[in-house]
């Protein structure tokens, strides 16, 4: 598994999607990891679905929301 610091990252991007065509990047934050670059195949496949995040997010069926209005007095501070 391929390794790159932050600042590696932002110098080279083109270089992390090649690696990341190849296998998972791990990307380091002062020595530490902190984030994983996947190739989408790799994320389908860890995820298990092939749907696109934009399918996921939408709804199946609509929802009937109902205008519910609430009646409230203000409430004026005692001087």
């Amino acid at each position: 598994m391929a390794s790159l610091s932050a600042h590696e990252f932002n110098q080279d991007v083109s270089y992390a999607k090649r690696k990341a065509s190849e296998g998972p990047v791990v990307i380091t934050d002062r020595g530490e990891p902190a984030f994983v670059l996947l190739s989408i195949d790799d994320y389908r496949k860890i995820s298990g679905s092939n749907e696109g995040w934009v399918s996921r997010l939408q709804m199946e069926e609509d929802i009937d929301l109902e205008d519910v209005r609430m009646d409230f007095e203000p409430r004026v501070p005692e001087l």
